[in-house]
């Protein structure tokens, strides 16, 4: 989505993931609105865990991406929100250590969202999932078709 509109207007995202069996076969779903503007991304591994589809998700729909732009994503992980938002500085700080010097899990996600993060202005929102948020439900249903697809 190249997202060549006016630089005030805001690419939503609606990013979710999927897991049959935590590890098992896997799924992430995404929406980006530009206006009136909609892209559906989805896809699946066979074997992951939801926390991972849940980063997949938002990385895929930012590395659709092609510009700098304002952005809002909205996710029902609290994992993705509070990561982000609010341990990322501190596992930097601490050499991708977690506070009890655990190596941080899904490491490598994190800094691909992190290096795809810098790269725009981004508002990170939870919403609770499974609640009737029109655009989560729609994320999680692409979520799942990502995981037939991992499926065969």
């Amino acid at each position: 989505m190249s997202a060549s509109r006016s630089a005030d207007k805001a690419v939503l995202v609606f990013a979710d993931g999927a897991c049959k069996g935590n590890p098992g076969p896997g799924g992430w779903g995404a929406i980006l609105r530009v206006d009136k503007h909609e892209k559906e991304i989805f896809g699946g591994e066979a074997l992951t865990t939801n926390n991972r589809m849940e980063l997949t998700a938002v990385i895929r729909a930012l590395g659709m991406l092609k510009r700098h732009c304002n952005v809002k994503v909205y996710t029902d992980s609290q994992y993705v929100q509070k990561g982000i938002s609010e341990w990322l500085t501190q596992w930097k700080r601490r050499g991708w250590r977690t506070a009890d010097k655990k190596p941080v899990k899904n490491e490598d996600l994190w800094r691909e969202l992190d290096s795809l993060a810098q790269q725009h202005a981004i508002e990170w929102h939870w919403v609770r999932g499974h609640a009737g948020h029109a655009e989560n439900e729609r994320a999680d249903a692409l979520a799942n078709r990502g995981v037939q697809s991992a499926l065969g």
